[in-house]
């Protein structure tokens, strides 16, 4: 279910407001940059992934629905503009790269996409239950919370530096635990984690 946030976005959207694109431009471009970058190695061509993935999200915002996870939504158009890019490139220069093409091929259906992102979604919950109880609950006041590293320090009664040494070995161990499941799990990491 959408967070009071996330409607606010879609509403938005759906009313022609630009706000509510700027805002989710601010929370995820550097994000999908980095994503795109890590793959296509070329900075002009990450930068227009980025601004493609606005661009669709702001064609296609009439047709969003009230329910319509924001997360999902963005993982699933970056998905598919760089599934684009990939196959743009294979038609100029003769060549598919079969990691992409495997790992894409067969998502098509917005049923599958969810699937995807929900995979992700569920693997990445039950790695952060895989963390010390103490690296958990530092893991989630940041990154779900949003609190800073000052403020995590102050609410658990701990030094800052420590904070950021739990922060720190966390997002080593999913790194290293998202790359196993592939570019959909890079993907995941860059969007949603780092």
């Amino acid at each position: 279910m959408p967070s009071i946030q996330e409607k606010e976005f879609i509403t938005g959207l759906k009313n022609n407001d630009k706000s509510a694109v700027d805002s989710l431009y601010k929370h995820f471009h550097s994000r999908i940059y980095a994503f795109a970058f890590s793959l296509m190695k070329v900075e002009e061509d990450a930068m227009d992934i980025v601004h493609e993935v606005f661009i669709k999200l702001w064609e296609n915002r009439k047709s969003l629905d009230d329910d319509t996870k924001i997360d999902s939504l963005i993982f699933t158009i970056t998905r598919n503009s760089v599934l684009s890019y990939f196959r743009k490139l294979s038609s100029q220069k003769k060549y598919y790269n079969q990691m992409i093409y495997t790992t894409f091929q067969n998502d098509k259906s917005s049923t599958e996409e969810m699937i995807n992102y929900n995979f992700l979604k569920e693997k990445v919950d039950s790695l952060i239950l895989q963390l010390p109880p103490k690296s958990q609950k530092v893991f989630i006041l940041s990154r779900e919370k949003g609190l800073s590293n000052k403020e995590i320090a102050k609410e658990l009664k701990i030094a800052e530096k420590t904070v950021e040494d739990h922060i720190t070995r966390a997002l080593v161990f999913l790194k290293k635990n998202l790359k196993e499941v592939g570019i959909l799990g890079t993907l995941f990491w860059h969007l949603f984690i780092c």
